[in-house]
């Protein structure tokens, strides 16, 4: 259990640099940070895939099928849902209604033995700091001049919502199915799991580069070039191709409900980034959220005991 929650934090740690990633390259597009992040998570599957290929575990026709549309509703599919939601109704919302999945993750994934009022303190200290992070980031939409454009326009706004629920029930769906899918197949390993899952999300962030990413000659012009490609490279490897390798392991030996929890964490360590890099401390509010969020990881880690 404590390698597994050990794993699921040390991923939360990773998956938080994503937030952060895109204000250090602010000059380069969104699709392009990501396009290129899975670019090379599918480089990186395919290299270690290459080296290892002797002796690492070949998929089935059937576990490649199920790599290729878990990639797709976990990653390029998940990415692409949100896009549009922003796009349509901004950036604090869909925000919001992503940052449930924890709680959806849990409810979801209780394991049979485990009574409901086991996960109730876990739950309540969650809600509760989704709560403190809503009230900050709520009135900050409503004096951004996005926020008067997506009024004015409620057809594409309330679609923005509706994308946003999606975009939450893929990645909830992800998180479920991939440790339903790692329970079926205890013969498969975490790292040979992450690669083939690698494959296809690289396979996804090509096409996403070929269709709506910039031109590579383009890139390359741009001021900044370097610091954006070893920036690419970082999340690829890190927040992508080794993130999925731990949180597949915790998946492997926690519930999908504690997993869940552990999710909290990638919030935590995202504001804490966040913070270094504005070189400020956190608000009243946010010191709050963050408290409430590492207490309820504590009440469930408890819980599940």
């Amino acid at each position: 259990m404590l390698t597994g929650i050990l794993a699921g934090l040390a991923a939360g740690a990773l998956w938080g640099l994503v937030f952060v990633a895109p204000r250090m390259v602010a000059g380069f597009a969104g699709i392009d940070l990501t396009a290129g992040r899975f670019v090379v998570y599918g480089l990186v599957s395919v290299a270690v895939l290459a080296v290892s290929w002797r002796r690492a575990r070949k998929p089935t026709l059937q576990q490649a099928w199920g790599a290729l549309w878990l990639s797709v509703l976990g990653f390029t599919g998940y990415y692409w849902i949100l896009v549009l939601a922003i796009r349509d109704a901004g950036t604090e919302m869909p925000a919001l209604i992503v940052g449930t999945i924890p709680i959806w993750v849990m409810l979801l994934g209780k394991p049979h033995g485990l009574h409901w009022a086991a996960l109730v303190p876990g739950l309540l200290l969650t809600l509760a700091g989704l709560f403190f992070m809503a009230k900050g980031t709520l009135v900050h939409a409503e004096s951004a001049p996005e926020a008067i454009n997506t009024i004015a326009n409620q057809s594409a706004y309330w679609r923005g919502i509706g994308l946003a629920v999606a975009a939450m029930a893929c990645w909830t769906a992800f998180s479920l199915l991939n440790a339903a899918w790692l329970r079926r197949h205890p013969q498969v390993g975490a790292t040979d799991w992450a690669n083939w899952l690698g494959v296809a999300t690289g396979l996804g962030g090509l096409l996403l580069a070929l269709t709506l990413g910039s031109p590579l000659p383009n890139l390359m012009a741009q001021p900044g070039w370097p610091l954006f490609a070893l920036i690419v490279v970082a999340i690829g490897f890190g927040s992508s191709w080794l993130a999925t390798i731990l949180w597949n392991i915790a998946s492997q030996k926690l519930s999908a409900s504690l997993c869940g929890q552990l999710i909290v964490s990638e919030t935590l360590f995202a504001l804490v980034y966040s913070f270094l890099w504005d070189h400020r401390w956190p608000t009243f509010t946010q010191w709050a959220a963050a408290a409430l969020f590492t207490a309820g990881i504590l009440a469930s880690i408890k819980a599940h005991r």
